[in-house]
């Protein structure tokens, strides 16, 4: 299903950038997430990330990366595919007990209709439709190393960062660009089986210098269907916070592992769990269980997960808490991953489901 858009009555509302730069829900494409093991978790994904995808989670986990080289790619079939969202990334495996990532995420709703020629002196041409893309692009280089705090102690302290550069695109009518960088710190147990991460995001504000592109006609027809004409501006996004830890059980052939997350805003109140008037905060909670088989390389894992409480007001006039439930299922062979999670259904749920689809594949030296 393709969202069906009438220009002449939403774009100026969509573009509605005013001289206040800091403002709420800037780049939110940013933040819904990536790869099908975390959304099966409730996006609960922090502290436990070890692979290509820790360029998005947490860029402090790429030292924890044991192939020479992984490379990851991610669908989102988004709201039934109304949208799309595409992520892919490199890793390499440095010589220092460290990790390079290069990560490409595309957010984009595409086909939008335009309607703004559709009437011209009175008259209707439906052949004057045209169609338009609205999409957004996120590239980022991303470093992370660990270190044993004291030696023959059990622990180890990792760290990473993450440079962004953003754009943004709607036809021709708006276009940005944007810089900002993450970073993030963890504790782990050198086995594997716990950890705490904090991950940044946008610690530097992440900078959007938009430009609008409409022509005389256009800000004609959006003036007489009383739109707001958009004005060129720079809009920035706060910093955000995600702090996470994760548990880790092992027996014979089975595997059992939870994780809890609390994603921290610093833009105003939210209609979140926690909430105050600068910060709010939204608790995920995620677990996988399966059976492995060592010696085949082979696993079998399932997960589940919740996420997005909201207090809204029900049928009877009395508010209650909803909250986003999500289900998935992992297969791993040797260095191939394979993962699908579902999301969008259940209480709180828009009743548009999400398919995400994700793998990564290991790639190694062969000895001679």
């Amino acid at each position: 299903m393709k969202r069906i858009l009438i220009v002449t009555l939403s774009i100026a509302s969509v573009f509605a950038l005013d001289a206040q730069n800091a403002r709420k829900y800037v780049n939110e494409f940013m933040h819904i997430g990536v790869g099908a093991r975390q959304f099966g978790m409730g996006k609960a994904g922090v502290a436990s990330v070890r692979d290509v995808y820790s360029c998005y989670w947490n860029p402090a986990s790429l030292g924890y990366i044991k192939d020479n080289l992984q490379v990851g790619f991610m669908h989102n079939f988004y709201f039934q595919n109304i949208a799309n969202m595409d992520y892919l990334a490199l890793t390499a495996k440095g010589k220092k007990q460290n990790g390079f990532g290069l990560s490409m995420l595309r957010f984009g709703v595409d086909g939008i209709l335009n309607t703004m020629d559709l009437i011209q002196n009175g008259e209707v041409d439906y052949n004057r439709v045209t169609q338009f893309n609205a999409v957004d692009y996120c590239f980022a280089g991303s470093y992370g190393e660990k270190r044993r705090l004291i030696r023959n102690y059990n622990y180890e302290l990792s760290w990473g960062t993450s440079a962004k550069f953003i754009h943004r695109k709607v036809g021709e009518f708006a276009s940005a660009w944007g810089f900002g960088m993450d970073a993030a710190v963890g504790l782990h147990d050198v086995k594997g089986k716990w950890g705490f991460s904090v991950v940044g995001r946008d610690i530097t504000s992440t900078f959007n210098n938009w430009s609008f592109h409409f022509t005389n006609r256009q800000k004609d027809v959006l003036y007489l269907t009383g739109n707001t004409i958009p004005e060129s501006s720079l809009e920035i996004a706060l910093p955000r916070f995600c702090t996470g830890g994760f548990y880790r059980y092992t027996h014979e052939n089975w595997i059992l592992q939870g994780e809890a997350n609390l994603d921290l805003t610093t833009d105003g109140k939210r209609n979140t769990l926690l909430k105050t008037g600068l910060i709010s905060a939204d608790l995920r909670l995620g677990a996988e269980g399966g059976i492995r088989n060592e010696e085949k390389g082979f696993e079998l894992l399932f997960r589940a997960g919740i996420y997005n409480f909201q207090k809204e007001i029900r049928q009877n006039g009395k508010s209650g808490y909803t909250f986003q439930p999500t289900a998935g299922v992992g297969i791993v062979y040797n260095n191939l991953h394979l993962d699908y999670a579902l999301a969008g259904f259940g209480a709180g749920g828009t009743g548009l489901y999400s398919n995400i689809i994700s793998l990564h594949l290991g790639i190694n030296k062969t000895a001679r």
